[in-house]
């Protein structure tokens, strides 16, 4: 999910304008109101990209009291709750954004990935499913991306893959989608698909414990010792106090 907000001089200047008096108040109008509220939005988000979710309320609260159905507002509040570890806040909040604007995919993508931080794997398959389904969204690969890893945690494997193939059509490039195929290629024995996606995903990401961990597995079963030697150091070296290195150690024994 990406937050895009501007903390500029124009939006404060809004700001600003729009708690003045007099006959040229811009919040006589509804689309004054309208401006006023997503300047208070971008302004709330702004502060939680920064990690400043206290500031960031503020100016949500502002919006909501302009109008108590403001989708985005609560979706972003929602945010704000979730991040600082509220999640009734935030269930509440990701509902009120639903419940004024149903169709808004991204509002669904969103609490589809707080459902899934939660565990509530099936809850969040279903919003997914939903999102999904709109063609036009230009972050669907992520939606499907989400997909595949939800299915993944219900024991769904086939269906993953069919999730995470789909979301590697729609765009090649995304890391996770990649090591997870990778992973479950693997897993399958088709050691030279998965070593396909795994280098793939090696241009696209920094290693981690698990990636080297796969890595070594792979090099491995390609007969490739070198390979599997020096990234076996590399998980010594950068990640010694992993679960994923104390499972090579076994594996090597």
């Amino acid at each position: 999910m990406t937050l895009r907000a501007a903390l500029s001089i124009l939006t404060l200047s809004l700001l600003a304008g729009c708690v003045s008096g007099g006959a040229g108040d811009p919040l006589a109008s509804r689309q004054g109101r309208e401006e006023a509220g997503r300047a208070y939005v971008q302004l709330g988000l702004g502060y939680l990209q920064q990690g400043l979710t206290q500031q960031a309320k503020a100016p949500l609260v502002k919006a909501l009291a302009l109008d108590s159905d403001d989708a985005d507002a609560h979706a972003a509040l929602a945010l704000v709750f979730q991040a600082e570890g509220e999640p009734a806040l935030a269930d509440q909040h990701f509902n009120k954004a639903l419940a004024a604007r149903p169709n808004d995919t991204r509002i669904r993508n969103n609490y589809g990935s707080f459902l899934y931080a939660q565990g509530r794997f099936g809850e969040a398959q279903a919003m997914f499913r939903q999102a999904a389904a709109d063609t036009l969204y230009p972050e669907r690969s992520r939606v499907y991306e989400n997909l595949g890893l939800t299915a993944l945690r219900l024991g769904q494997g086939e269906q993953a893959k069919e999730y995470l193939e789909k979301a590697l059509r729609l765009d090649q490039r995304q890391p996770r989608a990649l090591l997870e195929m990778a992973e479950l290629s693997y897993e399958n024995r088709h050691y030279v698909p998965a070593r396909d996606y795994y280098d793939r995903f090696s241009q696209l990401s920094d290693q981690n414990a698990r990636s080297l961990l796969l890595g070594t597995r792979l090099a491995l079963a390609l007969d490739e010792q070198g390979t599997a030697a020096r990234l076996g150091q590399q998980l010594q070296r950068l990640y010694p106090g992993t679960p994923e290195y104390q499972q090579y150690l076994s594996e090597q024994r």
